[in-house]
């Protein structure tokens, strides 16, 4: 599946008449916001951690630069071999050519974002290479055809059953919605391919700028296997994926595992500090690590936006946004969704093909609130949306209707009749029947007019001593 941006409204419309998929994101979401609401009540320091994180990213996003530099020369310094990948089409062929001179054959993948940012198993399928997702809500979407549908829970939109049908239909066994018969039948096709890969990529969460490593965080193992069994690990990270100091990662994995999973803490959490030193020869011969711009260095110089940087891709924001719930990821139509992906979507692929995600959002603020790192993301979509607007992106219809709202609110008695007229006029229709909008009222309730009016009502406020 290569959604894109442009076509948000069909994969809108395609999302509300699918009452298994609403049914699915309903349910994952609601249980991920109840289970992190309660470790936050448990952690009496919730609000000091999520402003030392906020304070720890401003840190590094306000010095990326130096930050860099200082990652890269101690990551020099552990034996790991460092790209730089100015966008994606160069992300691509650094791994392609580390796999082609190595004789790559077969890679094992963890889940990353990144690498669905910059189309990276495409290309490296495209080349002949067997690349395999390991993470299980990867697996069954990489089975599917598609891109994960939430960025912690790749598979959110399906259910057990959904999973069944795709596991008989390509992987050729019999069918069951049993969830530890699915996990066995996962488990058993994946163990081979750890065991039999030349090269892992993994993702990572956060580089640790002081000390030259990196750390991924998983759930399953996939991502240890992934990065230790093979004998060369690329680990593909945004510049922007930085923390200043081994000192700030316990602060950020409080953090993370409550607002992605309403976990009190990750399964596993993996340091790599370059190759293996071992006597016993444990762990991958080569370390590549690819840092990727793609857009970042651009967002850094935006004073505004530039605190969309500092997510964390825990997915939170997400889980409480009532937009999300409604439709899921895909209807987004890129690799990231909801309230920080209706940020960043534009952000990455421009003001004209990223035009309508700002506006897929009512602006409840719920995801502020719920953010770890304190990312103003309602304040960040208000400004994405007047971007849009004064880039001329709008749709012809809003700058009509602008425009005439522009000219009735600059004549006040005009104004007041054409707010008043049309409450006057719903009287003579019968019940609570609203006016008719065709086309509008096919998908949604149109609510009616109030029959007195603001003006009204705040004057006889006023006299009763409001």
């Amino acid at each position: 599946m290569h959604p894109t941006p442009l076509k948000v409204k069909q994969y809108i419309k395609q999302a509300l008449h699918d009452d298994q998929l609403r049914a699915a994101v309903a349910k994952a979401t609601a249980t991920a916001v109840e289970k992190r609401q309660e470790r936050a009540n448990e952690t009496p320091y919730w609000e000091q951690l999520r402003e030392t994180a906020h304070a720890c990213k401003k840190e590094v996003i306000d010095h990326l630069a130096s930050y860099l530099e200082q990652f890269e020369k101690r990551c020099a310094g552990n034996g790991i071999v460092v790209h730089w990948a100015a966008d994606a089409a160069e992300g691509r062929e650094i791994i392609g050519r580390l796999a082609r001179e190595r004789g790559v054959k077969k890679i094992v993948k963890s889940k990353s974002l990144t690498t669905e940012e910059i189309g990276l198993n495409e290309a490296l399928i495209g080349a002949g290479i067997e690349t395999i997702e390991t993470d299980l809500g990867e697996y069954i979407v990489q089975l599917e055809g598609k891109i994960p549908s939430h960025l912690t829970m790749p598979a959110l939109h399906l259910s057990r059953r959904d999973v069944g049908r795709i596991f008989s239909e390509k992987l050729g066994v019999p069918y069951t919605d049993d969830p530890n018969e699915l996990l066995g039948i996962a488990r058993k096709n994946l163990r081979e391919h750890f065991l039999t890969a030349d090269m892992g990529i993994t993702g990572v969460n956060f580089g640790l700028a002081d000390a030259g490593s990196f750390c991924v965080i998983e759930n399953e193992a996939n991502a240890h296997l992934s990065l230790s069994l093979p004998p060369v690990h690329v680990a593909v990270m945004g510049i922007e994926k930085l923390i200043p100091s081994r000192k700030d990662l316990p602060v950020f994995l409080k953090l993370l595992a409550p607002s992605a999973t309403g976990q009190r803490s990750s399964s596993y959490v993996n340091i790599i500090g370059g190759p293996s030193r071992t006597p016993f020869k444990e762990g991958p011969k080569e370390v590549h690590l690819v840092l990727l711009d793609n857009g970042r260095s651009r967002i850094v110089q935006d004073a505004v936006l530039r605190e969309s940087l500092y997510c964390i891709r825990c997915g939170a924001c997400l889980n409480t946004c009532p937009v999300y719930q409604q439709i899921g990821g895909h209807a987004y139509g890129w690799v990231y969704m909801g309230p920080i992906g209706s940020i960043l979507i534009p952000q990455y692929l421009g003001e004209d093909e990223g035009r309508y995600p700002p506006f897929m959002c009512s602006l409840c603020v719920a995801c502020r609130d719920n953010c770890p790192v304190q990312i103003d993301l309602p304040g960040h979509l208000l400004a994405m949306r007047n971007r849009v607007v004064e880039a001329g992106k709008s749709l012809p219809a809003e700058k009509a209707g602008m425009r005439l709202w522009a000219f009735f609110a600059a004549r006040p008695l005009l104004y007041r009749f054409v707010t008043w007229f049309p409450g006057k006029l719903q009287l003579l229709l019968p019940g609570k029947t609203a006016f008719p909008a065709p086309g509008y009222m096919k998908e949604r309730a149109l609510g009616r007019f109030d029959s007195k009016g603001f003006r009204r009502r705040f004057y006889t406020h006023q006299k009763q001593g409001g």
